[in-house]
């Protein structure tokens, strides 16, 4: 798995392996008869191609660090926003395998059902809340079990944090004060309110996407090939079939 095995044709190939390029990579791989390759232009996330976890990216109180690192972070900043007195914003995002899932500060958080709905209502069948939430609990396992709302043995953990610190209480009864609701679970039926914060780690260590979909689930396929420091700089369509151009990054 982590030695170059390149083929000359694939089945799929997925280009790059951030969060969604490794729920892909997971997926289709399932089917054994189909030959998978992702290419990520960042490096991976274990040491000098071991399996080993990379400390920087896989310790939460690391975060930092890779936020500041081009060699784990494109590194875009937006354009002037005018109704920030026209500031320019960083936007750090993913480079490497996990994307940004191994770069975020971890916050577990849905978007409100009610978005939800609305997308459906205004032309996009399938993406209501109802129809979202099956995959939200597939995706994830929680540390407090399976529920309604939460899922109990997906790929990417989940964990509620033990919340001791009374200034943690003292926030959530100002909020109280302050006529907001006390939620119990800012992912349930009532998202709206104060309450315990979830998060995407695991028994102390970040859960990312290629945590949580490569190295736990599918990185032991024979059919399932991964290139690290691979750019993607054409995809050419011939005879129906996707012809990929790629340039190394280190």
């Amino acid at each position: 798995w982590y030695q170059r095995r390149v083929r000359a044709s694939h089945d799929y190939v997925i280009v790059g392996a951030g969060s969604a390029g490794c729920v892909l990579a997971n997926r289709l791989s399932e089917d054994t008869l189909s030959s998978v390759l992702s290419l990520e232009a960042g490096p991976k996330d274990t040491w000098f191609g071991s399996k080993l976890l990379m400390w920087k990216i896989h310790m939460p109180s690391a975060l930092m660090y890779n936020l500041c690192d081009e060699k784990y972070n494109w590194g875009y900043h937006t354009t002037p926003q005018k109704n920030l007195n026209d500031r320019v914003m960083y936007w750090p995002r993913g480079r490497v395998w996990g994307g940004s899932s191994a770069l975020n500060a971890m916050v577990y958080i849905r978007g409100h059902a009610l978005d939800y709905d609305r997308w459906a209502e205004e032309g996009a069948p399938g993406w209501d809340y109802a129809h979202c939430l099956p995959y939200f609990k597939k995706s994830t396992r929680h540390s407090l079990g399976e529920d309604d709302y939460r899922g109990g043995s997906g790929p990417v953990g989940v964990t509620r944090h033990k919340m001791d610190n009374p200034l943690y209480h003292a926030f959530i009864e100002a909020g109280q004060q302050a006529g907001y609701p006390y939620t119990a679970d800012l992912n349930g039926f009532q998202q709206e309110g104060l309450g315990p914060m979830d998060s995407t780690t695991w028994k102390g260590m970040r859960s990312s996407a290629a945590v949580g979909h490569i190295h736990e689930q599918s990185s032991a396929r024979p059919n399932l090939s991964a290139e690290a420091g691979c750019l993607v700089t054409r995809v050419l369509i011939e005879g129906g079939k996707a012809v990929v151009s790629t340039q190394s990054t280190g």
